[in-house]
């Protein structure tokens, strides 16, 4: 889907002109890579939550990826995935929570920490680092290690805001985050399991009101198999947002052409 001269009228669910949007949106690029995997494509290249190597839907390797910043939601392996790899290839900057980024120091990565309602720029991204009800810690050998607390970004570029919300149930604090920094694009979990599922991402909307959607972490594994047009007939039929499905390695740019 590519932009043309029309998108979703923020939170009207009516078309709009662009001469107001152009002048302050540049063309972004979304890609689905599998599970909680997005790249993000505007000035600068985002990967977030690089879970590739392991991922049986991801269609890309580590290799293919040529990034400027990486962002890591939390500690576990179906979300930090490859992040060390890409962040050395790359020359890549990780951004992830303090602990974290602790932890992965000791592993010779170059890691930014950060916290809960801060906010950092890094190499012209601004990263808002916002909170998620899910755990965190890191798996080695067996073993946990804490990591400290899983979190989502909200993610500023080119005056775009993408909301990736990490692992995470609905929480009544998404209306403060919705209020605050107004995304534009919502990446959000449906898998049910291990985060919330269908139902609670549609009050998610509610409370965070994107214009566009994206579904994740649904069908990389049994347990979180769920039908995502399940989803997008909810969602739009109880909210002004457009859901917008992507098969793994698939793409949308924003603002969006109806």
């Amino acid at each position: 889907m590519y932009l043309t001269n029309m998108c979703f009228g923020r939170h009207t669910g009516k078309l709009n002109f662009l001469v107001a949007k152009r002048e302050r949106v540049m063309g972004m690029k979304v890609t689905w890579l599998g599970h909680a995997a997005f790249l993000i494509e505007g000035s600068k290249k985002v990967v977030i939550d690089p879970f590739l190597s392991g991922n049986p839907s991801c269609p890309l390797k580590p290799q293919d990826l040529h990034v400027d910043v990486v962002a890591v939601t939390h500690g576990h392996g179906d979300h930090l995935g490859d992040a060390a790899e890409i962040s050395t290839q790359c020359n890549a900057p990780v951004i992830c929570i303090h602990e974290l980024s602790r932890y992965l120091f000791t592993q010779g990565v170059n890691a930014i920490g950060m916290n809960i309602g801060g906010t950092a720029e890094v190499r012209g991204v601004k990263f808002t680092m916002v909170n998620a009800v899910h755990s965190a810690d890191v798996e080695e050998n067996g073993r946990l290690i804490s990591t400290g607390c899983s979190a989502g970004f909200v993610v500023e570029m080119d005056g775009v805001r993408i909301y990736h919300t990490g692992d995470t149930d609905v929480f009544t604090d998404m209306q403060l985050i919705g209020e605050l920094y107004s995304p534009d694009i919502m990446l959000l979990p449906i898998g049910d399991w291990y985060t919330m599922g269908i139902k609670g991402a549609v009050k998610a909307l509610e409370f965070i009101r994107p214009e566009l959607a994206i579904p994740m972490h649904y069908n990389t594994f049994p347990a979180i198999k769920q039908d995502p047009m399940e989803f997008k007939r909810l969602a739009e039929a109880q909210t002004d947002v457009k859901v917008v499905v992507l098969n793994p390695g698939e793409s949308i740019e924003y603002p969006i052409s109806i």
